[in-house]
């Protein structure tokens, strides 16, 4: 012991040098600025710590060394302290290692210089100065030191119980001092995890009310904001934890911040700025807690939802209401009212509270407030009051001037109001619609595109489900005026999908109304218009929609293929023959050669539809011949684009079934249609004009059958014009010159078609070139018909002449010649004469003829020529008389009666040689009146009475002879006669 002492007083000295020299050589680094390396003075301060903590066992020790150096100490001590003061401690990482090592090391000097049995304030000062270094120690993770420290600042703790405060001048301060030491062994003990230490020392806190009410409001501050940090830590954890430990640290965190709260609530809110935040924090996050714990205690959730609702309505009076830090205490509110299963009214209510308190400007809030009504959705009535709430804040220009994210909030309600009964969802939408039209409001291209677009898929989903009202409904939305940010054509759009739906419901009503609406130059709509039709039956209606649908800009071939599938389902074949024209106009108007081909199936798919039509009772007849002949022409005017391309050859086919068709139809217009010459006739042409086509394309020689198809579909077109024209040929004016010119040169084209044909021998048959040679005498005879009624007479005598040179079978065409000849009162003499002089040669070369009208076509001519009174028409005239005698004797016995000269005939032959007999005696023409009157003597073989007959006749020729031969010296000489 007593060797100890001796040391004492050396140890002493050398503890006190080393550390004055420690902070000899680090207050001129303290003073620097910026500070050097803070590592190394760091160390050298907890040196000095470690050398101050080392001396509080001569601190016991009443020794006068002592003494004097530990007021040198206490002084360094708390200059340590106060330049922990003076740091920067938010300028660098460095600082806070620095700061506490300052604030430890001032500690430990300034407890070195303290006396053996300090005094009450001096006990207090050292405990405040244990709490802060050790809370400065613990910020830094330097816990063991903390602790050690606290070690210490128990002691003091204990001796501020039994020092003696007669007065109490010093129990605020006491107080103090022990409720933030108590502070700092929580926060040691929440570092380490030692939740007994911390229960310990909340309940020594909270268990002394005296000393609670004695601190000032700046330290219930400092205690409750420790509590809280603490608290809301244990609550986080608790969130982040998904272990069986959860609900105790919600419980434990329960705890802390009710405990925070109990604190602060002692101190009056204008007491200390700050306090009112740090109330609404605590609250804010205790109803959290409350919410969190909720699933172990249900009490909790009742306590979460007053607490918000206490604090909501304090923060709604604030000034900073806007906070996003408030925000979130009211999405607190929803999540307990939705756990809780509270009713739609106060959902309601805390729903407009964030909207009235958010920013429209914030895409995120907005993302917010829609995606927490998706969870809501079965409270179909509150999640669209709080869409219309949302909107109808939104719409207030004030707060959101630029009308930010209307679109995406009506999306959300359009989609909503799809899950529910179509009753409400209409409602709703159209609450909702009015609303934005109200406020004069017009979506953008955008947003309007994509409302059609929903509104369009909640309508295909019900016109699916065959539900045709819901679905038209769902279109018909579309066409509101808020929706009127895109063209017309989107309107017209939604009607017609809404037509649609009412054509399935067979209310056509609704359909013509709503069609009404849509712009007519859209072929769509006529579209629906042609469909309308069809559904009600009325194809004329839908023949004109079809014709005005492909006359429209928007037109796409596409329609009308759909439409020929509608027209063939419903057999209205007028109609598809109305959609085949039309889909023939589109292929010509394309320049594309490759459509030829496809423009000539139409056309044979149209003749095929036209000639099913035809064959069908109550037919539009002339329409249809009309609608045949125009797209044969059609196919005619193709062919040739084709051939002079040089393509043709690939449509042979189609050519060979074109006119087989012609020729068909033709056939068929002669039996069955009437009034309809001219037409026919045009179809003979056509299929005349195509099997010339289809003969030059064949590589092959033509079959003989084809030929007599040619040739009698030519001269069918031929007598068919003929037969068309007659009515106007002999109406003065009604024909014009280039019809007759055109007329003859068919017919001449005919002739010289026929003669080819019968020249290349293309005929086989005989009796096929027997009926092409009657056709061509045929030809003949409509050539004479058409000269006589334009009274060309010298066409006709040509015509004349080029039948008198036919074959055999041309004496029935003089016949007709003749009898049309006979008929024109106004043909020249010389017309009439060559057409019965050829029928006479005609008839006397072949031998073939009827002897009655032999008789009158001789008798005509005779007269005719005995008419001119010329030794050569007389002449002539005696020899048809004598062809005439040889008929009679050739034919007196025939059992026929056309066979036998006719009686008065011959009487006329007879009179008339006697009569010119007796001209010729007057004329002193003795030898032509011999002959004359000798034809009169055989002629009376052949009459009745005739033996009467030539004995007066004799009589008379002798008494005339010699009148007219005086002085002749045979004058008294009788000429002989005859015998009868």
């Amino acid at each position: 012991m007593s060797a100890h002492k001796r040391k004492n007083p050396q140890n002493v000295q050398s503890l006190f040098n080393t550390i004055q020299d420690i902070l000899i050589s680090i207050k001129p680094k303290l003073a620097e600025h910026p500070l050097p390396d803070s590592t190394s003075l760091v160390n050298e301060l907890r040196k000095i710590a470690s050398l101050a903590e080392s001396s509080a066992q001569f601190r016991s020790r009443a020794n006068k060394d002592w003494l004097p150096l530990a007021d040198v100490l206490d002084r360094e001590g708390v200059h340590l302290w106060n330049l922990s003061g003076q740091l920067p401690r938010e300028s660098d990482d460095d600082v806070p290692p620095l700061f506490a090592a300052l604030r430890l090391a001032g500690f430990r000097l300034i407890e070195a210089g303290l006396v053996s049995k300090p005094p009450i304030e001096t006990l207090i000062h050292v405990l405040q100065l244990a709490s802060k270094a050790a809370a400065s120690l613990l910020e830094i993770g330097r816990n063991d030191e903390a602790a050690s420290v606290l070690t210490c600042a128990a002691k003091y703790e204990e001796d501020l119980k039994i020092i003696d405060d007669a007065k109490g001048s010093h129990q605020q301060a006491k107080s103090r001092a022990v409720v933030m030491y108590y502070v700092s062994r929580i926060e040691a003990a929440w570092s380490e995890g030692n939740s007994g230490i911390m229960d310990f020392m909340l309940q020594k806190i909270l268990g002394n009310e005296q000393q609670l009410s004695l601190l000032s409001s700046q330290d219930r501050f400092r205690v409750a904001s420790k509590l809280l940090e603490i608290g809301k830590s244990s609550l986080r954890a608790a969130q982040n934890d998904v272990s069986p430990q959860e609900s105790t640290r919600s419980s434990e965190s329960v705890k802390w911040l009710q405990s925070a709260f109990s604190i602060i609530e002692r101190s009056d809110d204008s007491e200390l700025a700050g306090v009112a935040v740090l109330k609404r924090s605590i609250l804010r996050s205790l109803a959290r807690a409350y919410f969190v714990s909720s699933a172990d205690n249900p009490d909790h959730l009742n306590r979460a939802e007053a607490t918000l609702n206490e604090l909501i309505s304090s923060l709604d009076a604030s000034f900073d209401r806007w906070s996003p830090e408030y925000q979130q205490l009211r999405w607190m509110r929803i999540a307990i009212l939705k756990r809780r299963k509270a009713a739609e009214s106060p959902l309601l209510e805390a729903f407009k509270s964030i909207i009235d308190h958010m920013s429209y400007s914030s895409e995120e809030n907005i993302t917010d407030i829609l995606q927490e009504l998706r969870t809501l959705s079965h409270y179909h009535d509150l999640v669209t009051a709080v869409h219309h709430h949302a909107l109808q804040t939104g719409l207030d220009a004030e707060r959101n001037p630029d009308f930010l994210h209307i679109d995406r909030i009506l999306l959300s309600l359009v989609f909503h109001c799809s899950r529910q009964t179509h009753q409400r969802a209409m409602r709703d939408i159209g609450a909702t619609l009015k609303m934005l039209s109200e406020a004069d409001f017009k979506l953008s291209k955008v947003p309007v595109m994509a409302c059609l677009s929903l509104l369009w898929q909640f309508g295909d989903r019900q016109y699916t489900g065959k539900h045709w009202s819901e679905a038209a409904d769902w279109f018909l939305t579309g066409t509101h005026s808020v929706f009127d940010g895109l063209p017309a054509s989107s309107k017209a759009k939604c009607c017609r999908k809404a037509a649609l739906c009412y054509i399935h419901q067979q209310d056509y009503a609704k359909v013509s109304a709503v069609l009404q609406r849509c712009d007519h130059d859209e072929a769509a709509t006529h579209y629906v218009m042609l469909l309308t039709a069809v559904k009600q039956g009325l194809e004329d209606e839908a023949i004109r929609a079809t014709r005005a649908m492909a006359r429209c800009p928007d037109f796409d071939r596409n329609m009308l293929l759909l439409a020929t599938q509608l027209a063939h389902e419903s057999d209205m074949k007028t109609l598809l023959l109305s959609i085949l024209e039309e889909l023939l106009q589109t292929v010509n108007m394309r320049v594309n050669d490759e459509f030829q081909s496809e423009a000539l199936t139409l056309i044979r798919c149209i003749i095929r539809l036209v000639v099913k039509l035809l064959g069908e009772p109550g037919a539009k007849r002339q329409f249809l011949v009309s609608t045949l002949l125009k797209h044969f022409h059609a196919a005619i005017t193709l062919i040739d684009s084709m051939r002079t391309q040089g393509r043709a050859i690939a449509v042979t086919k189609d050519i060979s079934w074109l006119w087989r068709t012609a020729y068909n139809c033709a056939v068929q217009g002669c039996s069955e249609w009437e009034n309809t010459e001219d037409e026919v006739a045009d179809l003979f042409d056509i299929a005349r004009l195509l099997l010339t086509d289809y003969s030059d394309l064949l590589l092959t020689d033509l079959d003989p059958a084809a030929f007599v198809h040619l040739v009698n579909a030519f001269f069918a077109s031929v007598a068919g014009k003929v037969f068309a024209i007659r009515p106007r040929l002999h109406a003065t004016g009604s024909i014009s010159a280039g019809e007759v010119q055109a007329l003859v040169e068919r017919i001449i084209s005919c002739k010289d078609c026929i003669r080819q044909v019968l020249a290349d021998k293309k005929l086989t048959n005989a009796e096929d070139v027997q009926r092409a040679h009657a056709f061509i005498y045929i030809l003949h005879v409509f050539d004479a018909e058409v000269f006589c009624a334009q009274k060309k007479w010298t066409s006709l005598l040509r015509t004349i002449e080029e039948a008198t040179q036919s074959e055999a079978s041309a004496l029935d065409t003089l016949e007709a010649i003749a009898d049309l000849v006979w008929a024109e009162k106004d043909c020249p003499t010389e017309v009439l004469f060559a057409a019965l002089e050829a029928i006479l040669h005609a008839s006397l070369d072949r031998l073939s003829f009827s002897v009655s009208k032999f008789s009158r076509w001789l008798r005509a001519i005779c007269t005719i020529m005995l008419s001119r009174n010329t030794p050569t028409d007389r002449t002539k005239s005696f020899g048809y008389v004598e062809q005439a005698v040889a008929v009679i004797e050739e034919h007196s016995a025939a059992g026929d009666e056309n066979d036998i000269y006719p009686v008065d005939e011959r009487l006329w032959l007879l009179g008339t040689a006697y009569n010119t007999g007796i001209e010729c005696l007057h004329a002193s023409q003795i030898d032509e009146a011999k002959r004359w009157f000798e034809s009169c003597t055989i002629i009376c073989r052949h009459v009745p009475n005739g033996e009467a007959h030539a004995e007066k006749i004799s009589d008379t020729y002798t008494q005339l002879l010699a009148h007219y031969a005086p002085g002749n010296p045979t004058s008294n000489r009788i000429v002989p006669v005859v015998p009868l």
